[in-house]
C-alpha cells in the first residue's frame, strides 16, 4: 500500500513536470493524480510496458498527464513561468 502511494506520487510529479503544472499542486494532489491517472491510463491503454507496484508506468503517466490537463482546465490553473 505504501509502495503504491510512493509510485503514485512519482507518477503525479512526472505528469505535473511534463505539463508545467506540478508546482501548483501539492504532494497530496500529486499522489491523487498519480493513482487516479494510473487507473485511467491503464483502463484506456491497457497494461503494457514496465510495471512497478502493480502499475504499468507508461500508461499511468499518460493517464496522469491527461488528468492533470483536464483538472487544470476545469479549475483554470495556469502554468508558472
Amino acid at each position: 500500500m505504501i509502495w503504491s502511494l510512493i509510485v503514485g506520487a512519482i507518477i503525479g510529479a512526472v505528469a505535473g513536470a511534463i505539463t508545467n503544472r506540478g508546482e501548483s499542486m501539492g504532494w497530496i494532489s500529486n499522489i491523487i493524480a498519480g493513482l487516479v491517472g494510473s487507473a485511467l491510463g491503464q483502463s484506456v491503454l491497457g497494461h503494457w510496458g514496465p510495471s512497478l507496484a502493480g502499475m504499468a508506468i507508461i500508461p499511468s503517466i499518460i493517464g496522469a498527464i491527461i488528468l492533470v490537463l483536464i483538472v487544470s482546465a476545469i479549475f483554470g490553473i495556469k502554468a508558472r513561468k
